[in-house]
């Protein structure tokens, strides 16, 4: 006889969406019950976000030391030929999001959440089955996350893989074709790079990372061309053959020229889209928007008591909202009052050097005619950059500000190890900082940071560290 289970609160998956709504529903001592077909922390956690940042982590350090290698380097240091031993590197990998996975784990426990394993199959809007256990909610939260997109010529498996595959190799690919240059293709192809990899990527825009304007991804151009990085625009990835043991990638070039590349494997990264098959979406009565969850800025859908997040609802398609839309959800639930209103949500490619992109941008601002006044100062002029060796490479902050006012409307920046400064840009945003509040704000030295308040002073056209 299979077991019933009744509850407040069901929510459908454990990504940084669904966990985090979870526990604060828990919190607020709402009955809550958690499915999850796979492990605790979703795609961010096991084979997305965390991973990508480990493996980013192990290979700029491989880099360093083959740099280093049997010469002295600027700041004196000399190191021996060193070697990749790849099967522990994701080994190490592999315990990080081991650690993070348990540590959610306890954290459902500690809120008082039941956790199901196994995957939800609804049967109306407030009734799923999980196997043989049939699940009875009054209120449920949609966090199925996404999945990776497949081309329709160049089918995952064998020499064809996804960014999933990519963390999980066994060993560094001699030659790697990267279908696609947006962020997860340049995170990734770059990594490998540093590896030791020859890295081809092959994309059907005119130019890498389209998300970020050309100011911004130039000193990622400049890097990429420094370390013999082929990046081929306007083409279109056809098929992959295996030719003599050996696989072979068809490609059309710009000049609609068809190329033959070999590669070890081909990464494809070429987008990423909701999960909303196999699990009786259809039998909700949910109205849809395109590929995604139609919801309001409560999260709620057509259906009542029925509400998605995360990348269920459409861009961006970032684990930071998902998380905060999963905490005003339980939030409602317990009787709060909330609405999804965010006056900007950062988005980070940690390439060489990252990328930060947080509220409006020139581009933007000429397209919208709204007068603004714009700073910019060099990240090879702050101290902390240079005693750190991460000033090279055309690295900047840039703010923009309502003319008028002064209110900021957007901060940009481009450098290496630059996205942990990206809390203090979203929060200026958010909390309606002007020009004058952070060139008035003491920024200690030498630090990073002091770049966003030079740059701010830049703008107020009184600069003292820069021309």
């Amino acid at each position: 006889m299979s077991e019933q289970i009744t509850c407040n609160v069901l929510v459908v998956g454990a990504g940084p969406g669904g966990y985090v709504a979870a526990i604060r529903a828990g919190q607020l001592g709402l009955d809550t019950v958690l499915v999850e077909s796979d492990r605790l922390g979703g795609t961010c956690l096991i084979r997305g976000c965390i991973p990508s940042k480990a493996l980013i982590e192990a290979a700029e350090k491989f880099e360093q030391a083959v740099q280093n290698a049997n010469k002295s380097s600027e700041i004196g240091l000399c190191a021996g030929k060193p070697t990749l031993d790849f099967k522990k590197t994701i080994t190490w990998k592999n315990g990080i999001t081991d650690q993070l996975s348990t540590g959610v784990s306890g954290l459902l426990k500690a809120a008082g959440v039941r956790v199901v394993t196994g995957w939800a199959i609804f049967k109306n809007a407030k009734t799923c089955m999980v196997g043989d256990i049939k699940i009875s909610t009054k209120n449920v939260i949609l966090a199925n996350g996404s999945t990776e997109v497949a081309l329709p010529d160049l089918p995952f498996g064998g020499a064809v893989i996804s960014s999933t595959d990519a963390l999980d190799l066994t060993e560094v690919p001699n030659k790697l074709a990267v279908i696609g240059a947006g962020y997860i293709g340049m995170e990734l192809g770059i990594a490998y790079a540093k590896l030791g990899s020859e890295v081809s990527f092959i994309e059907a825009g005119p130019r890498i990372l389209p998300g970020f304007d050309k100011r911004l991804t130039a000193p990622v151009t400049k890097w990429l061309k420094s370390r013999q990085v082929s990046v081929h625009t306007k083409s279109y990835a056809k098929k992959v053959a295996t030719v003599n043991g050996k696989h072979i990638l068809t490609y059309t070039d710009k000049n609609a020229q068809e190329i033959k590349l070999q590669a070890d494997k081909v990464l494809v990264t070429v987008g990423r889209k909701p999960c909303t098959q196999g699990w009786g979406l259809e039998n909700m009565a949910i109205d849809m928007d395109g590929p995604f969850i139609q919801v309001n800025n409560k999260c709620q859908t057509s259906m009542r008591g029925v509400f998605a997040i995360g990348d269920l609802v459409g861009e961006p398609m970032l684990a930071h909202k998902a998380s905060a839309q999963g905490e005003m959800v339980a939030e409602i639930l317990a009787g709060h009052k909330r609405t999804f209103n965010p006056a900007a949500i950062p988005a980070i490619c940690f390439s060489d050097p990252e990328i930060i992109s947080v509220g409006m941008t020139p581009d933007q601002a000429k397209e919208q005619k709204v007068e603004v006044t714009v700073g910019k100062f060099p990240w090879a002029a702050n101290g902390r950059a240079l005693t750190t060796g991460t000033a090279d490479g055309g690295g900047f902050v840039r703010i923009l500000a309502l003319k008028s006012t002064g209110r900021i409307l957007g901060i940009q920046a481009v450098g290496r190890h630059i996205s942990e400064l990206s809390g203090e840009f979203i929060l200026a945003i958010e909390m309606n900082a002007t020009l004058e509040d952070l060139a008035g704000t003491i920024h200690a030295h030498p630090s990073l940071s002091e770049t966003v308040m030079e740059a701010a002073l830049a703008a107020l056209a009184r600069p003292l560290h820069s021309t």
